[in-house]
């Protein structure tokens, strides 16, 4: 059974929700388009409404520390720039993020509800062209083999939501932790060309349940427990751009 991409998700914002696309197109050395392209800064971090340069994520918003995020729902829409942030399916904030009012609309929300943990009142801020506002220091594609999770119901009890993860590609048809062996090796996804670059280090946001928001799981104490490590998942870099769609293969070269 080939390897194939079962699902394509981007993140707009860091640490809110992800959004599954049937197809992206890449461009070489970038991320997925809108991928982790705005985050929300602490109050206490001081930072233009650009960003050029990486950030640890300890100075924004996140699931690692903040599972309240988990309750809500978001929807970016590309052509209008707008976020609509729904809870319990009830539209509660909605602002274009390239405009003022709408970023102010937004961090006015999220002050509110998140209240002391933002520390201040939250910055919408907006990673520069060629950026990305992630846990990598440059643009990468994360992949997720669902095998694997499904082989961590050995010491889970049950497979991990893959959402958890928050992957950009989630792989079927692969033999469970085989996205290890690919590091160093290119592959061909669609029309694209990748080179896989390394493991993926678990933190605590995959603690954190998509449904309930409730950190009811340590996902890194059980890898380490199970298999003696907390990598699940691979990067990518985009060495040819091109389509990839659902369904697509993936094949080493």
């Amino acid at each position: 059974m080939s390897s194939t991409i079962s699902a394509i998700y981007r993140h707009p914002v860091k640490g809110l929700t992800p959004e599954k696309r049937s197809e992206v197109e890449l461009s070489p050395g970038q991320a997925i388009p809108n991928d982790r392209r705005f985050a929300l800064a602490l109050g206490s971090t001081q930072v233009d409404d650009t960003v050029s340069e990486w950030m640890a994520k300890s100075n924004y918003l996140m699931l690692m520390r903040d599972e309240r995020l988990a309750q809500l729902q978001t929807e970016f829409d590309d052509e209008t720039q707008t976020l609509t942030v729904l809870r319990g399916g009830r539209q509660v904030a909605r602002g274009a993020l390239t405009q003022k009012i709408g970023r102010t609309m937004i961090e006015d929300f999220f002050q509110a509800f998140m209240k002391e943990e933002s520390r201040g009142r939250p910055k919408l801020i907006e990673a520069a062209e060629g950026h990305v506002l992630s846990d990598h220091d440059s643009p990468v594609i994360s992949m997720i083999n669902l095998a694997s999770l499904q082989d961590m119901a050995r010491v889970l009890g049950s497979a991990p939501d893959a959402r958890r993860f928050r992957g950009n590609f989630l792989i079927e048809g692969m033999e469970p932790w085989a996205e290890f062996d690919l590091c160093g090796m290119q592959v061909k996804v669609g029309d694209t060309i990748l080179e896989v670059t390394e493991r993926i280090d678990r933190c605590g946001a995959t603690n954190v349940d998509p449904h309930t928001a409730e950190r009811d799981l340590n996902i890194p104490k059980a890898l380490m427990r199970g298999y003696g490590h907390i990598e699940c998942g691979v990067f990518a870099r985009v060495i040819e751009g091109g389509t990839v769609r659902e369904g697509d293969t993936i094949t080493p070269v």
